[in-house]
């Protein structure tokens, strides 16, 4: 397969394969020091091909979907959105930069306009039900394994990351705007891949004190794994090592909901590089379920040493593929109370208004 160059700002809209995804993550804080982490993704798919089985019956070629998360670390809450269809508007994807603007169709408690947008280059504006960020890119893009193609034997992915997000903004706090400062990370990826149920994944995102930011990718796909890292140092200055080792230590966290049990503390190391990094998650629950898709995504604590020189950090962490102990009617019938739930609790805080409105519009 040809590999061909990652191009500025072209690669950054949209590109005629099975799945495309454009993610943000971030930690955060607010005046008081309180800590917060977030995630956004909007993905674009090929129903047919991408072989994720509950989607199989959309009734078009390509959808679209986004999850985000809000995880407040002293409260030690986690909020997650998952929109199985993102309705997005006509003028989506016509700029010459990013620009993606689009809504959760269901709206039983209303709905939120979300928007990724380029407002320059390497420069954001994100907003969903939990944030409203602006993201400034302070580095060059990092490209994945020097070209910004990841082999992963089975299939590949283009893949590109923007490691130093310098942001601020507000963030939605049980019903309070409240403002945060901190640092994000985007990444873009889009490949000819399906899912496939043994495909599994560690991912980490981590960024240090010292402006050194690393990716690290373990992905096994029942047959092989394939274990890369590339590094973007304080200089601009990117590279790639595939002596990647990730060791699970001490903390593991099992989901009441799906019993799949999650390794949430890790050994990084890199002998090539002279890079060791321990993480450890900020919280425990953060646990996503996208029908019968379940994964861990959370916010990290870094520490760790460079050149025997001491570091520390944040960071994300990704896992995809941890088996579950429950049927998956099982999975089906929780999101389902969920949303019934949600709709009730809406039902009661609205529902004397939209009779009384009613009323007054029959007399009208």
């Amino acid at each position: 397969m040809r590999i061909r160059p990652i191009k500025f700002p072209e690669d950054e809209l949209p590109h005629n394969k099975i799945i495309e995804w454009w993610y943000f993550n971030g930690n955060l804080q607010d005046s008081k020091g309180n800590k917060y982490a977030f995630m956004n993704c909007f993905f674009k798919a090929d129903v047919k091909k991408v072989k994720i089985h509950f989607l199989k019956g959309y009734p078009f070629k390509t959808i679209c979907f986004s999850h985000s998360i809000l995880s407040k670390i002293k409260a030690k809450k986690f909020d997650f959105n998952v929109d199985y269809v993102s309705l997005v508007s006509k003028d989506s994807f016509s700029k010459p930069l990013l620009f993606v603007n689009y809504i959760n169709p269901v709206l039983i408690q209303g709905y939120v306009n979300k928007v990724i947008e380029e407002t320059s280059e390497f420069n954001y504006h994100i907003k969903n039900e939990n944030v409203d960020l602006n993201l400034t890119s302070i580095k060059k893009p990092l490209l994945e394994a020097g070209k910004g193609y990841v082999d992963l034997k089975s299939k590949g992915s283009y893949y590109y990351s923007l490691t130093n997000l310098k942001t601020q903004g507000t963030i939605n706090v049980n019903g309070k705007s409240i403002k945060v400062k901190g640092k994000s990370w985007m990444d873009h990826q889009w490949a000819n891949a399906s899912y496939s149920k043994d495909d599994k994944w560690t991912w980490f995102s981590i960024q240090l004190d010292n402006n050194t930011e690393l990716i690290c990718i373990e992905y096994e796909n029942g047959k092989s794994m394939t274990y890369m890292a590339t590094i973007s140092y304080p200089d601009n200055k990117q590279v790639t090592a595939d002596d990647l080792i990730l060791t699970p230590t001490n903390i593991k966290w099992k989901s009441t909901v799906t019993k799949a049990e999650y390794p949430l503390s890790w050994t990084i190391e890199i002998p090539s590089k002279n890079i060791v990094l321990k993480v450890e998650p900020l919280l425990k629950n953060q646990e996503v379920l996208f029908g019968t898709i379940n994964y861990w995504e959370g916010p990290l604590k870094v520490k760790g040493t460079i050149n025997k020189k001491k570091v520390n950090g944040v960071g994300f962490m990704e896992l995809v593929g941890y088996p579950i102990g429950v049927s998956d009617f099982k999975l089906y019938r929780t999101e389902i109370r969920q949303l019934i739930k949600e709709s009730m609790a809406f039902v009661k805080e609205k529902g004397a208004e939209f009779v009384e409105d009613f009323i007054k519009r029959r007399k009208a």
